[in-house]
């Protein structure tokens, strides 16, 4: 269980969302807030894209928001105490519902990130990032940023003007863990919740829940505990090198079919048609489908187009013939990245020109 004295911090945190627009309404310098004189802190840099955390009350109706609508200075300036975690900077990359992120944000986080990173600027980076695509995000910039530098995305399950906002205490433990030395090395971190996350292995698995970021297949790394973060194991460096984005998006197409009781050839078909340079498959069970469907994967994998098979459980591993004849059919298997994870991965690897298909499955193998 959480200790008492860290759930006292959190409510206290939490009941600044219901006070929070007023909050920024009466700062009258953000940017003051955010500087700290001592410095011996570590410097943090907070990029905003969005999301619930940076959600106002609706005049619709009910507990009606909408997303992205509170700058990433104001809600780091609204923060009691936050400014002596670390030096703070934030700037604003985009402000939008993390379900309709794409290739251009993405692009833009890795662009300025290197750059921070390249200019020893920053020790560590905040995104504030929406929760419903944070996984992908974070997955995405896990693959292709090659640096120690701590970078933590967070996001919460509340707007900031509901009562029990979650997102003031989640941006205040991200601070305390992109600051922290123990935390380099480590790769991209999802922070939520009093617990850390690594980039492969989280998963968003309820839709409203404050829990609702867990790892299935391998737990957390580490919790923000009392006075301290406690990591569960040590870092682990990559297993192969990071993957090379192309000059400017878009990333190559690369659709999800998802598998369902008959089944027929039709999304399968429909989805060459329309140009997919890859498709996954997020199968029943072990990554499975329907004898239409199969059919018509083998069909696409001999047009050159890559297969590769996950499974729409949410847990566990797809594994390699099986139930279905990898080798023979020419398809890949995800292991234990879900559809969504397993898209980013194979848009990565086309647009870096990995297209034979055992290459591809030994960087579904590799941890990045």
């Amino acid at each position: 269980m959480t200790p008492h004295s860290l759930r006292s911090t959190r409510f206290a945190l939490t009941t600044i969302g219901a006070a929070f627009v007023l909050m920024i309404g009466l700062l009258a310098s953000p940017a003051a807030a955010q500087r700290a004189s001592d410095t011996t802190l570590a410097r943090v840099l907070v990029l905003g894209t969005g999301g619930t955390i940076a959600g106002q009350a609706s005049a619709r109706a009910g507990n009606a928001y909408d997303s992205g609508k509170v700058n990433s200075a104001d809600l780091v300036a609204a923060i009691p105490g936050i400014d002596k975690l670390a030096r703070i900077s934030a700037e604003q990359i985009a402000s939008i519902g993390s379900q309709d992120m794409n290739d251009k944000v993405w692009f833009d986080l890795v662009k300025r990130i290197r750059a921070a990173v390249d200019s020893k600027e920053v020790d560590g980076v905040v995104i504030t990032h929406g929760t419903d695509t944070m996984e992908e995000t974070a997955f995405f910039l896990q693959n292709v940023l090659d640096t120690d530098v701590p970078v933590v995305l967070v996001g919460s399950m509340r707007p900031s003007t509901a009562i029990g906002a979650d997102g003031p205490a989640n941006l205040y433990e991200a601070m305390r863990v992109a600051s922290a030395p123990e935390s380099r090395g480590r790769g991209v971190l999802v922070v939520l919740n009093d617990t850390i996350h690594g980039a492969r292995w989280v998963q968003k698995t309820n839709t409203t829940s404050v829990q609702t970021f867990v790892s299935p297949d391998a737990g957390p790394v580490g919790y923000v505990d009392t006075g301290s973060l406690r990591y569960l194991h040590p870092a682990v460096p990559a297993e192969r090198a990071k993957l090379k984005l192309p000059e400017a998006p878009p990333l190559p197409r690369v659709d999800i079919i998802y598998s369902h009781a008959n089944m027929d050839a039709a999304p399968i078909e429909d989805a060459v048609k329309r140009g997919a340079k890859g498709i996954v498959l997020a199968g029943v069970g072990d990554g499975n489908s329907s004898k239409a469907a199969i059919d018509a994967l083998a069909a696409a994998a001999k047009q050159g187009v890559l297969v590769v098979r996950s499974s729409r459980v949410g847990s566990g591993f797809v594994n390699r013939n099986v139930e279905v004849e990898d080798d023979k059919l020419g398809f890949a298997v995800a292991l234990d990245l879900n559809p969504q994870k397993a898209r980013v991965l194979l848009q990565l690897l086309i647009a870096g020109g990995i297209t034979e298909p055992k290459a591809v499955q030994q960087a579904y193998a590799a941890k990045p």
